[in-house]
């Protein structure tokens, strides 16, 4: 009996590996462009000047800088202030879209949360 020999193991074996980094460097990358989108939005959807450009509040509304730490906050209850409002806070069901609260949550979630650009000039 010869012996039995198996080249495309190794190479099956380093396609797979390569195949979990590429998909795992695209999560990264998307996540990284949503929370870029969700800072870009709490800039323009006007939530600064309620929550503070830093996030730390304000006499009008509360502080959101630690909101990523605070268990009680889930994505659905914050989608949910968003959508529907709540004691102070107005809705905003009919000016922002699922997909923008998505961004907006992963903005708020963000370690190292990104500092959006600055708005584009008005024209005058």
């Amino acid at each position: 009996m010869g012996s039995v020999r198996f080249p495309e193991k190794p190479f099956a074996i380093l396609t797979l590996i390569a195949l979990c980094t590429a998909q795992a460097a695209y999560g990264a990358s998307r996540k990284k462009e949503a929370e870029m989108a969700g800072a870009v939005l709490f800039r323009d959807k006007g939530c600064g000047f309620c929550h503070g450009a830093d996030l730390k509040g304000t006499r009008k509304a509360p502080a959101l800088e630690d909101i990523r730490k605070e268990k009680g906050w889930t994505d659905d209850k914050i989608s949910s202030q968003i959508l529907d409002g709540g004691q102070k806070m107005p809705p905003f069901r009919d000016s922002i879209s699922d997909d923008e609260v998505k961004e907006l949550i992963a903005f708020l979630r963000a370690k190292h949360r990104p500092v959006p650009p600055p708005a584009p000039a008005t024209p005058q």
